[in-house]
């Protein structure tokens, strides 16, 4: 794995965050639901603990390309990863998943029949970095209206992840 610093910034925001907008394909379009990720850094992967049942399991089968978005609206950052996902039903990743929290949504723990992982390898990550600080975001607003420039708000990098190194 590369240990650019863009590439940290990444899986720093993921970590921060924790809950990110799922965008899976079905066949009426697009349908984006909030999940809590578990971030892999030594396999390159997210984790999603979630319903064995739920409509995700065969929009991923059928439709793997997924998109992740994540926001830090206190740092202004905004994350949106592309991948591919797959639903692995594996003990030892379910239970490595697992937190004490997903105990609200299976009382029977990361062994609960009803229990899955989805699980995502992302492709390629695209970042903004804002201005941390509404005063910043204000001055600069402010100052490229009297000079005709563009405001700076910050820097949009595109980082592409290699997950298969």
């Amino acid at each position: 794995m590369s240990h650019a610093p863009e590439l940290d910034r990444v899986w720093q925001i993921i970590e921060k965050v924790g809950v990110c907008m799922l965008t899976t394909r079905f066949a009426g379009g697009l349908r984006a639901r909030p999940l809590e990720a578990r971030s892999d850094r030594t396999c390159d992967r997210l984790l999603f603990v979630t319903d064995a049942h739920s409509a995700k399991r065969d929009e991923v089968a059928r439709w793997p390309d997924v998109g992740l978005v994540f926001i830090d609206a206190a740092d202004k950052a905004y994350l949106s990863i592309s991948g591919t996902a797959q639903i692995i039903d594996d003990p030892d990743l379910r239970a490595g998943a697992w937190r004490t929290s997903d105990l609200v949504w299976w009382p029977g723990g990361p062994h609960d029949p009803d229990v899955c992982v989805l699980v995502v390898e992302p492709a390629t990550a695209e970042l903004w970095d804002g201005p941390s600080s509404a005063v910043v975001a204000a001055y600069e607003f402010a100052k490229a209206r009297m000079t005709g420039t563009a405001p700076d708000l910050g820097e949009n990098r595109k980082v592409r992840v290699d997950m298969k190194s």
